[in-house]
């Protein structure tokens, strides 16, 4: 499937997205590849092949709920990338 560079750009607008030029180019190959491969899959018979709800075929994997004891706090925060007391410390985004 051929593309053209609007639709490139449409794509990137709808994934907020800022493409240089050399950038749109090069998407647009990638697109159209992906496109054809799909394609392609789309020609396959499925009609012998059974809807499925999951990829897993059986609903996933499923187990109970243990409860496992608290975490703490030491180590819940020890990989935060700053904190204040006894709390994860975030950048302010309200001006």
């Amino acid at each position: 499937m051929k593309l053209s560079v609007d639709d490139v750009r449409h794509v990137a607008r709808l994934a907020a997205l800022r493409l240089s030029p050399e950038e749109e180019n090069a998407f647009r190959g990638q697109l159209e590849d992906v496109l054809g491969a799909m394609s392609e899959l789309a020609t396959l018979p499925t009609a012998a092949v059974p809807a499925m709800c999951y990829v897993q075929g059986d609903g996933g994997a499923t187990r109970a709920d243990v409860v496992q004891g608290e975490l703490g706090l030491e180590k819940a925060l020890q990989n935060a990338p700053a904190r204040v007391g006894s709390h994860f410390a975030v950048p302010k985004i309200i001006e």
